[in-house]
């Protein structure tokens, strides 16, 4: 409706202007909104204001010769009217919502999707975690923030792979080897002073132990640096199938698990920095070499070999990205913890100096989550091992709620996670609340089996059937549904879907609150325009929990 109305508004401004009575052809697009009150009208534009400027009109003056010029040849409008200082509300003809009902019954699943990618590339990289230790739930949100990312930006038409960078190389793959050795001295006997800045969490005593009970090397035979680096490789490769299980049961699934070593075992950091050593983008100072990130908007040059000869964590991440431009990504999106903020501008010059435009890069930062339990917050720390995994959380409340309820808010804002209220089967708990309203019309659905409706029923006849202001507003909201996705791809904002969901819900409830949908004394024609109206509702719901990775129970 929002295109019609825009056309038909575009078509009167010029009409407009060709009578003289608007002197410029300078016409906007018009922007619409949907009034706050309702008796506002269904529809209105500030085009009027936009335009005042370049007309050199009063808005007023210029919403008059709009209206005046607006030609509605199939009836779409009950009346027009302008408002305040120019705005111009339109009320549609009811019978023209229930175009929606049958648009949602024809697409099905497709409902929401759009072409406004146009097929271009995009790589989501997301969790990224460290193999040194479980995922706990803060990786949890960010999992449930870029898989989200990645369906939003796939059904609006974009070309996207999921990748998670394993970062198995240099000094904390070293600690974890260094973890595991001690923790299976200890296990042979020997008194260890255990170091506070080695991984302290009860899954490192796991796996010395495991490493014992298996007979899995004979480290006693070792050097002890050999004996680290077998530690340290089976240590971070246990882990990582751990973390891949966890993701898999939290219905996370990436396309490419990329191996940070395997840029240094293809020499691709080394050829870079030589590459960038010829261009000038690296010079040499105080014995290291820095990368000249000043130059391109951030504060200050950045070490990429320390003065000891070793390669920082920044040097392969140059290697990483130029990786992933090469491969023909035309957008990279990165999400992070929120603790990364101070890297982004270095790797914004970082793209900048492989020639890439910087926007082409983008961040999506994820701020933690606060785990509440009984109102009080538990502690998490990988290192020290006080931290509640993110398997612990999934199997206490499920995918369902975790996924949700780590999508509820903008991943901007601090998010406190409450592990009571998602187990609860009320509306208190929001995912119980959306997913109960798909299980009420799927035994909406299955009852009417055995109910008189009409047979010869045909949405495509303009008739007004569906016309009490609670079905209404509910085919208002379906109606949204579409743009909702387009805004929520275009920001990377899937807070949005959750927001749209429950709001469609609550549409639902004071709908049904109201209007029996099985109803003995209605004609078999309301009855069956009724059952096509919730049918909508709940494939709506199920499309939007699908972006989210929840599912939609046909039963609770």
């Amino acid at each position: 409706m929002k295109e019609i109305l825009a056309e038909m508004i575009t078509r009167a401004a010029f009409k407009a202007h060709e009578q003289g009575v608007l002197p410029s052809d300078a016409i906007p697009q018009p922007g619409l909104e949907e009034p706050k009150q309702e008796a506002h009208g269904d529809f209105s534009t500030n085009i009027a204001m936009v335009m005042a400027k370049v007309q050199k009109m009063a808005p007023r003056k210029i919403a008059e010769a709009i209206v005046d010029n607006l030609e509605d040849p199939e009836n779409f409008l009950v009346k027009t009217e302008i408002a305040g200082p120019g705005f111009i509300n339109f009320y549609l003809r009811p019978s023209l919502w229930q175009r929606v009902v049958k648009g949602i019954l024809d697409k099905g699943d497709e409902y929401g999707r759009s072409q406004i990618g146009a097929g271009q590339k995009v790589q989501v990289e997301f969790v990224s975690a460290n193999p040194t230790g479980p995922l706990h739930v803060g990786h949890g949100r960010g999992a449930a923030v870029g898989d989200a990312l990645a369906a939003l930006l796939d059904m609006c038409g974009f070309e996207v792979e999921r990748e998670y960078y394993i970062n198995d190389s240099g000094r904390q793959i070293r600690t974890l080897g260094l973890s595991t050795w001690l923790r299976y001295c200890e296990l042979k006997g020997k008194e260890i002073d255990f170091p506070k800045d080695c991984y302290q969490g009860d899954y490192i005593k796991d796996l010395a132990k495991r490493i014992q009970d298996e007979n899995l090397a004979d480290l006693d035979s070792m050097e002890e640096e050999d004996a680290v680096l077998w530690c340290a490789r089976f240590a971070a490769n246990d882990i990582l199938d751990g973390i891949k299980q966890d993701l898999k049961d939290f219905r996370v699934n990436h396309d490419v698990w990329f191996s940070e070593q395997s840029l240094y075992d293809d020499n691709s950091v080394q050829n870079a920095l030589e590459h960038f050593e010829k261009t000038g983008d690296i010079y040499e100072k105080d014995g290291a070499k820095w990368f000249k990130t000043e130059d391109r908007g951030d504060e200050k040059d950045r070490v990429v070999v320390r003065n000891n000869g070793l390669t920082t964590y920044f040097a392969s991440d140059i290697a990483y990205h130029k990786n992933k431009f090469d491969r023909g990504f035309d957008r990279v999106i990165d999400v992070w913890g929120a603790d990364h903020h101070g890297y982004i501008a270095r790797m914004k010059a970082a793209v900048d100096a492989v020639g890439r435009d910087k926007d082409a890069f983008e961040v999506v930062l994820v701020k933690l989550v606060n785990l509440l339990r009984d109102g009080e917050p538990l502690a998490m720390t990988t290192r020290g091992g006080t931290f509640e995994t993110l398997a612990d959380v999934v199997n206490e409340v499920g995918a369902d709620a975790a996924r949700f309820i780590f999508l509820s808010r903008h991943y901007e804002s601090p998010l406190d996670f409450d592990l009571e209220l998602a187990k609860k089967q009320t509306n208190e708990n929001p995912v119980w609340y959306v997913q109960y309203v798909h299980a009420r019309i799927c035994s909406i659905e299955a009852k009417a089996k055995d109910f008189p409706v009409s047979l010869d029923f045909d949405w495509n006849k303009d008739e007004e059937i569906l016309k009490e202001i609670e079905e209404i507003r509910l085919m208002k909201a379906l109606a949204r549904y579409p743009e909702v996705v387009e805004g929520a791809a275009r920001t990377l904002e899937p807070h949005r879907i959750v927001f749209y969901l429950r709001e469609l819900a609550s549409a639902f409830h004071s709908f049904y609150h109201d209007h029996m949908v099985l109803k003995e004394d209605q004609t078999p024609v309301l009855t069956k325009a009724r059952l096509d109206l919730v049918t909508t509702v709940r494939q709506v719901i199920r499309n939007g929990l699908a972006l989210l990775g929840v599912s939609a129970p046909e039963s609770m």
